[in-house]
């Protein structure tokens, strides 16, 4: 019997969810995308339907697998990339989540910000997380939902509420779900939760007191890079469970970033920079996350700093969803070369606040140097300006 021939890799993003499937020297063979629905009950909130999300990555496997007609005795692994610090709570014994997956970008506890900023000071969760105070990250959103969501918290209490970001909540129904499941995450995405301490890669659990947190509900931590268990679910019964990073994380390890001092910067729904620092953590001074980069097994955890920007591609799609400026993403250029420069309109697109280096969770975007000169043009090069300018 010949050797598996591929590797499958679960890519959970913040706009779509995508199975790739690579052959031995990495190029892609099969590819499958599907978007899930963004969901905006107040100004400043959004939200996702994880079951929408699991739905859409058992369909995305299955077609992936269809179009080239790989059967699973050619398929090795399967690893889970996902979008960080979306932060989705359900029920163990049903497998229902008690409430929209929050999405990284949505900013509903910038309350519990300002009072922790107030009472512990934002270096007191840095120094232990490197993470500031900012509605970024899981676990303010943890607190908001045991807080509004009836039920939850007492739940919690008896162990029968699991909490995870998407990476957690997809590899536990990947894996048995109320059949066993495992509830774990890698130490990327625990960095993400600002519950975790950096130094030694377990919960903390002064933080999780002063959230009022209980911590049964919290996954294991594992290293980035082992087998995990086997995939229990179709169309991936069978396959080890092998890898699991945070999306920036991964992208890091894609781009081979090993050595300290080595960095990538990725442009999706954000901006994201990471530079590998290597087993050494280094505290920033100047507004960037202290976060991990990866971990393999039986292998040291190493670092990074990040700089991140919360808007870039989803500005574009925002000018396509929500202004109907555009029918495609793809058409933004088109539309940004009919005029020869943005006309003095420029966009500061802090939907979600401002992230590094300023961390002002109650900023707000912004269009200005409007006149009647202005056209649709003109903010089309702006939004694209903003996402990345041409010109310093």
């Amino acid at each position: 019997m010949s050797s598996p021939r591929y590797v499958a890799a679960i890519d959970q993003g913040t706009t779509s969810t995508r199975c790739i499937i690579f052959d031995k020297k990495g190029k892609i063979v099969a590819v499958d995308q599907k978007e899930h629905e963004q969901i905006y009950p107040r100004p400043g909130w959004v939200e996702h339907n994880p079951e929408e999300i699991w739905k859409n990555t058992l369909e995305v496997i299955a077609k992936a697998r269809i179009q080239q007609h790989i059967p699973l005795e050619d398929i090795a692994a399967v690893g889970i990339t996902n979008q960080r610090e979306t932060t989705v709570v359900w029920n163990r014994l049903t497998g229902k989540a008690y409430h929209n997956a929050l999405v990284w970008q949505d900013t509903r506890t910038d309350v519990l910000v300002t009072h922790y900023e107030k009472t512990r000071g934002a270096d007191w969760f840095r120094e232990r997380t490197g993470l500031p105070l900012a509605t970024y990250f899981s676990g303010l959103k943890l607190r908001w939902l045991l807080d509004e969501v009836p039920g939850l918290r007492q739940d919690a209490e008896k162990g029968e509420a699991l909490f995870g970001n998407m990476d957690t909540f997809l590899i536990w129904n990947l894996t048995g779900g109320v059949d066993g499941g495992l509830h774990l995450t890698d130490v990327t995405n625990a960095s993400r939760t600002q519950l975790m301490r950096l130094d030694n890669l377990q919960w903390d659990d002064e933080i999780l007191q002063e959230l009022q947190i209980p911590r049964a509900m919290l996954p294991s931590i594992v290293p980035s890079s082992k087998v995990y268990g086997t995939v229990q679910s179709e169309p991936l019964r069978g396959i080890p469970l092998a890898g699991d990073l945070g999306d920036q994380q991964a992208a890091l390890v894609g781009q081979t970033c090993f050595m300290p001092g080595e960095a990538k910067n990725t442009y999706g729904t954000g901006c994201f920079m990471l530079m590998n620092t290597g087993t050494e953590i280094v505290p920033s001074h100047y507004g960037l996350l202290t976060t991990l980069a990866y971990q393999f097994e039986g292998q040291p955890p190493h670092y990074a700093l990040e700089g991140s920007v919360a808007i870039t591609g989803a500005l574009v799609q925002w000018l396509r969803d929500n202004l109907g400026m555009i029918r495609l993403s793809s058409e933004v250029e088109d539309l940004a070369a009919t005029v020869n420069d943005n006309g003095g309109v420029y966009f500061v697109p802090a939907f979600s606040g401002l992230y590094a280096p300023y961390w002002k969770s109650n900023a707000r975007g912004v269009l200005s140097g409007l006149t009647r000169y202005g056209n649709k043009g003109h903010i089309a090069r702006a939004v694209l300006e903003a996402t990345a300018s041409p010109n310093p």
